[in-house]
């Protein structure tokens, strides 16, 4: 059983580097005065994420579904993916998810089959039973009825418990996620931005309850705030203006891009131009935690995957592009934005991560 600390204990670490107050924030004024860092550099490196998220994994691998190579071969997924270029692997974390799969036990599980193929590894927080995402931010049915205060305790506490069970299992993440797509903020209503400059400064207090706990476990990882729509600068500026204002610590501005087949050359360059301006107002790196394109536009998809992957790797800061879910395939779940065709193989689209 793993140590849980104590209530003044946990407190102590969510508020530390949280206690700055300001004046309402609200989504239609998005810019406040924070001064630009004028020049920022980082370690250069050659570890560049060529990513891919593949939570349902398991799920698949139950209901019967097989990967192949190319060629044809049947292989384990991680097997497939490495020999399509991906180093890197994202999972997302449920709380007490309805069937199981993305619980810890679960996390852990696909995390470690990552690691033995020798894959970095990205774990991503929902706070949640199940998917958040702009539309949703749904507390976990355990969490609902809790304080503020009880609730910034649980949520470092859980991340800890969680990143220990990983840590246990000899498992080290890359990066951990606080939050996913968290353009409003998390944990409605007490941590939802918009409502407020109380429901502001309690979203920052809870990142920084996951990031304390994650440094905690882990003091190398990097903690990533994750938002939609990594083309818009301003709902960008916006998140972490407040974020900064209130106090947040974080390393990592974390984006997610959906383009049509029409728009992604634009989309891309908007895209561009956020993220240089993430490393320049905050000094924080930038990484694309989730990207997708329609499975019928494989070669189109191809194209704006290397775009992106080459734009991002232009940036000071740039640190990877993750495909959210490239193994759904024979229209699992109702998603048809995989990368992999209906015999379960990568389509043209995954060449865009050979390097």
């Amino acid at each position: 059983m793993k140590k849980i600390i104590t209530l003044s204990s946990a407190l102590m670490l969510c508020f530390s580097m949280s206690c700055t107050k300001n004046a309402e924030q609200k989504p239609a004024s998005p810019a406040i005065a924070i001064r630009p860092i004028t020049s920022t550099t980082f370690a250069t490196s050659s570890s560049f994420a060529y990513g891919s998220d593949v939570s349902w994994v398991t799920q698949m691998e139950a209901s019967g579904k097989k990967f192949f190579n190319k060629s044809g071969t049947q292989q384990d997924l991680f097997t497939v993916l490495k020999g399509e270029g991906i180093t890197a692997i994202r999972l997302r974390a449920w709380v007490n998810p309805s069937g199981g799969y993305c619980n810890t036990a679960d996390v852990v599980a696909k995390a470690k089959r990552a690691a033995a193929a020798g894959l970095s590894i990205l774990i991503d927080f929902h706070y949640s039973d199940t998917w958040a995402d702009p539309g949703d931010q749904t507390k976990p049915a355990a969490w609902a009825s809790q304080s503020f205060t009880t609730l910034m305790t649980t949520v470092y506490n859980y991340t800890q418990s969680a990143l220990s069970s990983l840590k246990s299992a000899g498992v080290t993440p890359t990066w951990v996620q606080v939050g996913n797509e968290t353009s409003d903020g998390m944990l409605w209503q007490d941590g939802r931005a918009s409502v407020g400059a109380t429901n502001f400064k309690n979203f920052a207090w809870l990142v920084n309850c996951g990031y304390n706990a994650t440094k905690a476990v882990f003091p190398s990882a990097k903690v990533i705030v994750h938002i939609a729509n990594g083309f818009d600068n301003t709902t960008s500026r916006w998140l972490f203006d407040g974020l900064k204002a209130n106090g947040a610590s974080w390393d990592i501005c974390g984006f997610s891009i959906y383009p049509s087949t029409s728009n992604w050359a634009s989309i891309n360059s908007q895209c561009l131009t956020n993220m240089k301006d993430m490393v320049t107002r905050y000094g924080k790196q930038v990484m694309i935690c989730e990207a997708g394109m329609d499975v019928s536009a494989a070669s189109t998809c191809k194209s704006f995957l290397a775009d992106l992957i080459a734009k991002t790797k232009s940036v000071s800061g740039g640190l990877g592009v993750f495909y959210w879910e490239p193994e759904a395939y024979g229209n699992w779940q109702g998603y048809t934005m995989g990368a992999f065709d209906s015999t379960g193989k990568p389509t043209v689209a995954m060449d865009a991560f050979l390097h």
